[in-house]
């Protein structure tokens, strides 16, 4: 970026609310630091990478009683903090993928399909219903606390659920109560986990790790199934013991990662009651000129994407006769195309105007999203459902690093809340309505009407002038300041002639 670049960036984001890097020289914030504009909503300065530990970790500077630490400058692939979070974080992504195929066979042993059902669905309630509480708690308690007492607490639940069904027949009441139990921990894990990235790496890292995120949650999924059927298939009660391991060997990786401290807020006031720290939350997002914009936009792509692939596709196979494998293939393609968008941002770390490019890739995706129901082959189906995985995967990839970005680190936890909301609550009740008026006006018309509420999330997006501003990059090149004239020759006391230099 060129100074001009900059200042015109900085003048832009000091308009509209947002938060600028200092770039200018003399004893002002570190690189990275955030400086806010006094009419945004407040939004406390991370402490600079070089800042004094000590300072940080006194007991108004930092939030965590747990182990602490600057974001580092090396690259967040490079870090070994970073790396062990990762693979605490894919451990939990497996775990939870095999616990619910071992629920779902446990219900099936000895309940028909609508107990079956109702198990399986028990655990959505209260995920849905407390998720915004668990980005309070997230807020409140320090979110590498709750994410280590989370899967502390689904270790010992299935661990015990493992053992009860070795030893005694399984009992419809008891799986009902480990699906609440679940969901109600799941409700405290997302937010928390959500909030984590920012407090692991440097600002301008962020979004590499949120690729690496997204990596770990599609190769998770993809490899949980087929360790939960080995299971399955040898002894049941052995994927609810395999699921379970999985959460204690996330929780010993997770007790050694260290987080950056809080920074210092001094204008911040007695904590008030949880309703209250969560309509603060609320409000934050609501007013916030770049994060509200960003929310909103991700929910209506969330809509937009989840309800063709995960009805229209079902739909669009049985109208046109594609068989059954054809679901496999265009749902998979979606899901590599994903995988290798998590890779690319993975790969690339910073993007230029990454404002500007995620309202690009949306409408792409969406675009992509909506020529699926237009298609007559399967082949032709699945190879957009890959491109539009792909270009959803940086899109969804950059809406998070900016929304993470820009958040206040004392509001993480309540944002992330909401965006998980956003995708296990909003989204999927969706699903009754999207059947309904595919059963009355045809799933390719569906598939349009999907595209076109992604494709609004853009019109958000671009009605915002700080999300079209916005970067991902924090780190500038100082200007240099003024020139520091040279000190004067001192005079000549001795004898001889006087020197001139």
């Amino acid at each position: 970026m060129t100074d001009a670049d900059a200042d015109a960036d900085r003048a832009g984001s000091l308009r509209s609310g947002g938060s600028v890097p200092h770039a200018g020289p003399g004893p002002g914030p570190g690189a990275g630091t955030l400086v806010s504009d006094p009419s945004a909503p407040h939004t406390p300065a991370p402490p600079p990478a070089h800042a004094d530990k000590s300072a940080c970790n006194s007991p108004g500077a930092s939030g965590s009683s747990g182990p602490s630490r600057q974001p580092p400058s090396r690259p967040a692939h490079r870090d070994t903090n970073v790396l062990r979070w990762l693979t605490a974080y894919f451990a939990s992504i497996v775990g939870d993928s095999v616990y619910f195929l071992a629920l779902g066979w446990a219900a099936a042993q000895f309940a028909g399909p609508a107990q079956v059902g109702m198990v399986l669905a028990v655990g959505a309630v209260p995920r849905a219903l407390l998720m915004l509480l668990g980005g309070v708690v997230a807020d409140r308690f320090d979110p590498r606390k709750v994410v280590i007492g989370s899967d502390a607490l689904r270790a010992a639940v299935i661990l015990a659920l493992a053992a009860l069904l070795w030893l005694s027949t399984p009992k419809i009441w008891l799986l009902v109560v480990v699906a609440l139990l679940f969901g109600v921990v799941d409700a405290l894990f997302m937010p928390a986990v959500g909030a984590l990235p920012p407090r692991l790496t440097a600002p301008d890292e962020v979004v590499r790790l949120v690729g690496m995120r997204q990596l770990a949650i599609r190769i998770g999924k993809a490899a949980g199934p087929p360790l939960a059927g080995f299971a399955l298939a040898h002894h049941g009660e052995a994927a609810f013991a395999m699921a379970g391991t999985l959460f204690a060997f996330s929780l010993l990786l997770l007790a050694g990662v260290r987080i950056a401290p809080l920074p210092p807020d001094p204008g911040a006031g007695e904590p008030g009651s949880p309703w209250q720290d969560l309509a603060d939350g609320l409000r934050y997002i609501r007013r916030h000129r770049l994060v509200g914009p960003l929310v909103l936009a991700t929910a209506l792509s969330e809509i937009g994407f989840m309800a063709p692939l995960q009805v229209g596709v079902f739909l669009l196979a049985g109208e046109r006769g594609f068989g059954a494998s054809s679901i496999g293939w265009i749902l998979g393609a979606f899901a590599v195309g994903a995988g290798l968008g998590a890779v690319g941002l993975s790969l690339m770390g910073r993007i230029r105007r990454a404002g500007m490019a995620q309202l690009c890739t949306l409408v792409v995706a969406s675009a992509a999203i909506g020529a699926i129901g237009l298609l007559p082959t399967v082949a032709g189906a699945a190879a957009v459902a890959g491109f539009a995985g792909l270009v959803g995967g940086v899109c969804g990839g950059l809406s998070i690093a900016l929304i993470q970005r820009n958040t206040a680190a004392s509001y993480q936890g309540r944002v992330a809340g909401v965006l998980a909301l956003s995708h296990v609550g909003l989204a999927p009740l969706v699903f009754p309505l999207f059947g309904l008026a595919a059963g009355a006006v045809g799933v390719t018309p569906m598939f349009l009407i999907g595209a076109g509420i992604s494709a609004s999330a853009a019109v958000v997006g671009l009605l915002s002038p700080d999300v079209r501003r916005a970067e991902l990059t924090v780190r500038q090149r100082p200007k240099p300041g003024p020139r520091t004239p040279a000190p004067a020759p001192r005079p000549d006391t001795g004898p001889g002639p006087r020197r001139t230099g």
